[in-house]
């Protein structure tokens, strides 16, 4: 089995719930979403990243704003809508029932193999 394809598959299945929780802070940059992906951990590549800022644009979870640069054209700022905020608030509760349902089965997972906490201890 190939382990790259499932990590591909598991990123891609958190990538825009990562990139919605940046632009939820604030107005952001399409340079700055990636650079904050790459020092959490995450690559993100331009070709991956403008494909779905515009399918969220055309589904109006998000809007944008051109911003003028001093260091070259025009940039996009793009921020959540209202009925962005309302997909995220649904993404983040999916994300948060997953999460605790992973780690519920993972520890459980551990304890039954012997991993548990305490024995991590003994050596």
């Amino acid at each position: 089995m190939n382990i790259e394809n499932t990590h591909s598959q598991m990123r891609k299945g958190v990538l825009e719930y990562c990139i919605l929780s940046v632009i939820k802070r604030g107005e952001a940059y399409p340079g700055d979403i990636i650079d904050e992906m790459k020092n959490a951990g995450m690559q993100l590549l331009e070709g991956t990243l403008y494909p779905l800022l515009n399918r969220l644009k055309k589904a109006e979870i998000l809007t944008y704003r051109w911003v003028e640069s001093t260091s070259g054209p025009p940039r996009k700022y793009f921020r959540l809508t209202e009925k962005g905020g309302e997909f995220y608030s649904l993404l983040e509760t999916t994300w948060n029932e997953l999460a605790t349902g992973v780690e519920t089965v993972a520890r459980k997972t551990n304890n039954e193999n012997g991993l548990n906490e305490k024995n991590q201890d003994i050596v």
